[in-house]
């Protein structure tokens, strides 16, 4: 089963994908996670990476795509994956319908963690005082939320064509939400 969870930064994608990645045995593939360890790491990627990520902006598709296809590719892949932060685009949508329809399989289930931006804006910055973030300056939060709305939010009417789009209020206790998702999915 291959699920996208979609919403703005600070929506809390990253933490109902592990619940969630654990709960099915899937593999959690979250663009920001192996960005932030290639930029740690200072590969090649990272550093070019880190020219737009510390400022709160987009890394461009090229850098990121082949990555992606990889860990779509892992074995650990092969029955399903959470997708966290990738497709944002509707180029990114299309790689990924078009590699999984190579491999037979396709998105099951698109769940769009729906949070205020007064909410996402008070998250972020929670997050950046904890977790010393550079990503959650005030600047690169106002970037990131606009960059949202104008480039991933579009993908919601995409997917929603095909009936697998699924609003969930991402206001609440973690383990509230959680539980709304696996309502959602039946598991």
């Amino acid at each position: 089963m291959f699920i996208l969870i979609l919403g703005a930064p600070g929506s809390g994608k990253g933490t109902q994908g592990k619940i969630l990645a654990a709960r099915l045995g899937l593999p959690k593939i979250t663009t920001g996670d192996l960005l932030r360890a290639a930029i740690r790491e200072q590969t090649p990627l990272g550093v070019e990476a880190g020219k737009y990520y510390n400022q709160g902006k987009l890394v461009p598709d090229s850098l990121v795509l082949d990555m992606i296809k990889d860990q779509l590719d892992r074995p650990g892949a092969k029955e399903g994956a959470i997708l966290d932060g990738f497709p944002r685009t509707a180029a990114q949508a299309e790689l990924v319908d078009r590699t999984l329809g190579q491999r037979g399989q396709r998105l099951h289930h698109i769940l769009l963690l729906d949070v205020t931006d007064e909410e996402l804006v008070r998250r972020m910055r929670a997050r950046a005082h904890v977790e010393g973030r550079t990503d959650d300056s005030p600047e690169a939060i106002a970037t990131r939320l606009q960059t949202y709305q104008r480039d991933t939010a579009p993908l919601i009417a995409h997917y929603a064509q095909r009936g697998i789009v699924h609003r969930v209020p991402g206001t609440g206790t973690v383990d509230d939400i959680a539980g709304e998702i696996k309502r959602i999915i039946g598991r």
